[in-house]
């Protein structure tokens, strides 16, 4: 089975051809990020002009790249939540009109839960990692969601616990734009981070509780700001830092991230059945937390650099699952800013 897959649900235009579940035929990604740089953060308007004007191609290039044609896709899947509203109505219109003038499945795609299937999507079949154990752990974290899960199947997911504030991702940035980093934030702060002392600074790390599953990044954040610019009355600028000073915040802020994130991954497996753990987002791309999950004591499940950040792959992928099981949608199917995964009794 041929599915292709759209994703619009940021700030990411993507399009996707994806055979069988699991083989990435084609992933073409065009990113408004720059357009946002100047304000250290997306602009919803800004990204859905943008969306309107790289729909299109990146439909047409993704099937290029694929070397197949509309008429050999058998399916139409679509990120329709969570996300921006307005980014989210592009893809979803452009997805009900293939689905409709092609006479095609459409099949809606929770995009949460596509960043858990990530793990499951290579170019080539040869380089497939193994079947996930499940029951697994899933983590999903970027910079729109810092979320705990049960997956039960792929059809299948609980909510364990969820940020209570700020995403990791969104932390990430906003120290970036503090620290007069380039946008977005996570991937400089990463990339110095490797060079700093991780103990240099004692940041807090919000537990919630002994047993609580959620999450929260807000205090952490204020910690760095006061670090960095100081109490009321005796304000200052990041550029008063010197460069290790601001490699070392870098440091000690992105192990405060890794440890938090890690301590609830190790709460989540005592408390559940669960036999891995999956982690997905664009935060999975973060070489702190890679090398921390590799210490844990399951197998760990994370996708290829490709498939952390917001990607239309991973929404074909778990399409054809949904499809398998009936899950075709109308033509009446409406976008939504709110996961669908809930918290069940």
């Amino acid at each position: 089975m041929r599915i292709l897959a759209i994703e619009s649900t940021c700030d990411e235009t993507a399009c996707a051809i994806v055979d069988d579940a699991r083989i990435v035929r084609s992933n073409v990604v065009a990113s408004s990020s720059e357009l946002h740089a100047v304000y250290k953060g997306v602009v919803p308007e800004i990204a859905s002009r943008a969306h309107i004007e790289n729909i299109l191609p990146v439909v047409r290039e993704a099937i290029d790249q694929a070397k197949t044609n509309f008429d050999e896709v058998d399916a139409i899947a679509i990120a329709h939540r969570p996300g921006l509203i307005g980014s989210l109505i592009v893809g979803l219109t452009a997805a009900k009109t293939l689905a409709w003038s092609l006479g095609k499945p459409l099949i809606g795609v929770d995009h949460v839960a596509a960043h858990l299937y990530s793990v499951q999507l290579s170019r080539l079949a040869a380089e497939l990692a193994p079947p996930v154990s499940l029951p697994a752990i899933g983590l999903v974290c970027s910079g729109g969601h810092t979320a705990i899960y049960l997956v039960h199947d792929w059809h299948d997911i609980q909510l364990l616990g969820k940020t209570i504030d700020d995403a990791v991702g969104e932390a990430y940035d906003k120290v970036g734009a503090l620290l007069n980093l380039s946008y977005p934030g996570g991937p400089v702060i990463d990339k110095l981070a490797q060079q700093g002392d991780p103990t240099a600074i004692k940041f807090p790390r919000a537990s919630l509780g002994k047993e609580s599953l959620n999450f929260s990044f807000s205090g952490l954040k204020t910690a760095v700001l006061y670090h960095v610019r100081g109490h009321a009355g005796r304000e200052r600028e990041a550029s008063s830092l010197s460069e290790k000073g601001i490699i070392d915040v870098c440091a000690s802020f992105q192990a405060a991230c890794v440890d938090v994130l890690i301590t609830k991954l190790k709460r989540a497996l005592k408390q559940t059945n669960a036999k891995s753990i999956i982690v997905g987002g664009g935060v999975s791309a973060n070489r702190g937390l890679r090398a921390a999950l590799s210490k844990l004591p399951v197998k760990v499940h994370v996708p290829d650099f490709e498939y952390c950040t917001d990607n239309a792959a991973m929404i074909g992928g778990l399409a054809h699952v949904l499809l398998e099981r009936g899950a075709s949608t109308s033509l009446d199917l409406d976008a939504s800013p709110a996961s669908a995964i809930r918290a069940t009794a």
